[in-house]
């Protein structure tokens, strides 16, 4: 029997807040027969990069089931759900078929599409190193806004940018595998362009609101020594600013942007295209110290020696499943921090990813962990952070990357054998949390208009 918890209830959001959850099309969908490969298919290919050896070939097999994942959907209540569309899958024939169908469906069910036009699944045979990559991606993106811009109301361009270019540009852990280290820099001034060229691409396909999902937390210095607190500096430029003032101001960090290659000043002014909200990706803070003149990480990441920087632990915190601390006050540091930084050059926030690895069906650290993140996302917003919707990552368990299938992030568990679906206990508790919003009448309510069909 599955325990519920009894907690307080949530404290009340405003008026049209958006609640949702999130998935991306290589880690559920499957039918990888049914498309072109991406880089994720050829980097699984190789012995070692996978703990489990495993691949995403069926994953949640969500491409032949989505019918069923879209019922779950409803039955959560939720009022928009963000997938991801493969721009490998895209490029076979029927690919886009597949999404046709996957938004006929959400509109039908009364769940508004939200989709991420590129979440890591590059197609085989490009690369982010390259220019040209933006352009094809520019192009890919109005293919698909033509398709399915009459019921999309909501696109994200790109999600999480710094961790692509970290862990599959400079560290090799996720795919391509490459282990460029600084060097990899221009994949990630490539991104920033794509999206910036995605961004005109929807507006001349009529979209007006485009939103980009980057992943931020606050970077702790592990002490107060001048060492430390310089090395934290650095990594907050790499990790958040890098990726967030190019969107938000036009410029890079100091020092960042004669890294880059091309025009970069041009390129800037295509990066900056305003934005309807801005899309933050929070799981955890990370401490970081001095070198220390060896390998250091956590919770998944390790970083070789000889960088400026080394990761140390969060102390004194619980951990998730994964290793990574949970923090939830970091979330509204890290939104408070924004806003002081940007001003009104940051447009409304969107919390696109929240979320832990935990087993089991009676997840109760799970509903713990969403609990604390959800109040401590209201204290932003009573702090005057412009709010304006939550997604939980994630809607399954899925195919976690490098991790396979060892991590479990759904509010539905997915036997991996036989695919079936389970809900958790935390599925009923966000449920339950949606309802008594939308009971007080003053959160959780779809927009006016509904959704567009």
């Amino acid at each position: 029997m599955i325990r519920r918890m009894a907690t307080n209830p949530i404290p009340q959001f405003p008026a049209g807040f958006l609640w949702g959850v999130s998935t991306s099309a290589h880690q559920i969908e499957g039918a990888v027969q049914e498309r072109e490969p991406s880089v994720w298919d050829v980097f699984t290919a190789e012995p070692g990069r996978v703990k489990d050896g495993s691949t995403a070939a069926v994953a949640c097999d969500h491409y032949h089931r989505h019918r069923e994942d879209v019922a779950l959907l409803a039955g959560l209540g939720v009022d928009a759900y963000r997938f991801s569309v493969s721009w490998p899958r895209v490029n076979s024939p029927g690919g886009l078929d597949f999404y046709d169908r996957l938004v006929d469906d959400l509109c039908a069910a009364g769940v508004r599409p939200v989709p991420t036009l590129f979440h890591w699944d590059l197609p085989a045979g490009l690369d982010w190193l390259e220019r040209d990559t933006a352009a094809r991606f520019a192009a890919y993106v109005s293919v698909v806004a033509e398709r399915l811009g009459d019921r999309v109301g909501k696109w994200i361009t790109l999600n999480e940018p710094a961790e692509h270019t970290l862990l599959g540009h400079a560290l090799g852990v996720h795919a391509p595998g490459k282990r460029l280290l600084f060097d990899a820099l221009p994949a990630a001034h490539h991104q920033l362009l794509a999206h910036g060229l995605a961004v005109r691409a929807l507006r001349a396909a009529g979209a007006t609101d485009i939103g980009i999902a980057n992943s931020h937390g606050p970077a702790w210095p592990a002490s107060q020594e001048q060492a430390d607190v310089e090395a934290a500096d650095l990594y907050d430029v790499l990790l958040n600013r890098m990726f967030a003032e190019p969107v938000l101001l036009g410029t890079y960090p100091e020092g960042i942007g004669e890294l880059m290659p091309g025009d970069v000043g041009s390129d800037l002014r295509i990066i900056a295209e305003p934005l309807d909200w801005y899309g933050v990706n929070y799981y955890a803070p990370t401490r970081v110290g001095a070198p220390q003149g060896e390998e250091t990480g956590f919770g998944g990441v390790s970083l070789p020696a000889g960088l400026p920087f080394s990761l140390r632990p969060v102390e004194g915190r619980p951990v998730t499943d994964f290793g990574w601390p949970v923090v939830p006050e970091g979330l509204p540091e890290l939104l408070t921090g924004f806003r002081d930084r940007y001003g009104d050059r940051l447009p409304p926030v969107v919390i696109t990813e929240n979320g832990c690895s935990y087993e089991g069906l009676d997840d109760q650290d799970r509903i713990t962990y969403l609990d604390g993140h959800i109040r401590a996302l209201h204290r932003a917003v009573e702090a005057g952070v412009d709010v304006r919707g939550y997604f939980v990552w994630s809607l399954l368990d899925n195919f976690e990357w490098a991790e396979g299938y060892a991590r479990r992030f759904g509010l539905v568990h997915v036997d991996h054998a036989t695919l079936k679906r389970t809900p958790k206990a935390s599925y009923a508790w966000f449920r339950d949390v949606l309802r008594t919003q939308r009971r007080r009448g003053v959160a959780g309510a779809r927009p006016r208009g509904g959704v567009r069909r």
